[in-house]
């Protein structure tokens, strides 16, 4: 229980992090942040009990630099959804595939590194898409920090959806 997840917005209503329960509820005790939803259970002390939290809002606006989201190979099979970016399948072993191979100049990004199916990946081999013949199911791009909590991480409660702009 005290292990579950919470939303953690910034004084702005913006989603910085999710942390555990226990966080959140050290944050509500110290006085660092005010509760905006709770779930249905309680957490109890010898002298009092406590909703526990879903969503929490920091009592400060706190200004720090945007999310890098890490580019791993983990991170782009989980941006693409495990869906083939060639074929659209999702039963097969997945790669990452270099849209541009590297040794024609293509590099490690977002922008130029897609999941595909060891079949299409031996298909495509060393050749741009256009050379091999086949096309990609959308443009890859760079997932935002949003992208990141509403994918990666989870919902793993709907009250959070309004401030991950999914309602």
């Amino acid at each position: 229980m005290l292990g579950s997840r919470v939303l953690v917005l910034n004084q702005n209503y913006e989603p910085m992090s999710v942390c555990s329960a226990r966080k959140a509820i050290i944050l509500l005790y110290l006085e660092k942040a005010e509760m905006v939803a709770h779930n249905h259970d309680v957490v109890r002390s010898i002298n009092t009990s406590l909703p526990l939290p879903s969503i929490v809002r920091l009592i400060c606006l706190i200004k720090r630099p945007r999310h890098r989201l890490q580019l791993t190979r983990k991170n782009v099979v989980k941006r693409d959804r495990h869906i083939c970016q060639y074929c659209g399948r999702t039963d097969k072993a997945m790669t990452v595939d270099h849209v541009i191979p590297k040794d024609r100049g293509g590099k490690d990004t977002w922008e130029n590194l897609v999941c595909a199916c060891i079949v299409c990946n031996g298909k495509k081999g060393n050749r741009s898409p256009k050379e091999a013949n086949m096309s990609l199911k959308g443009k890859p791009r760079k997932p935002g920090y949003l992208f990141f909590i509403q994918h990666l991480v989870g919902i793993p409660d709907d009250r959070w959806k309004p401030y991950l702009f999914l309602s």
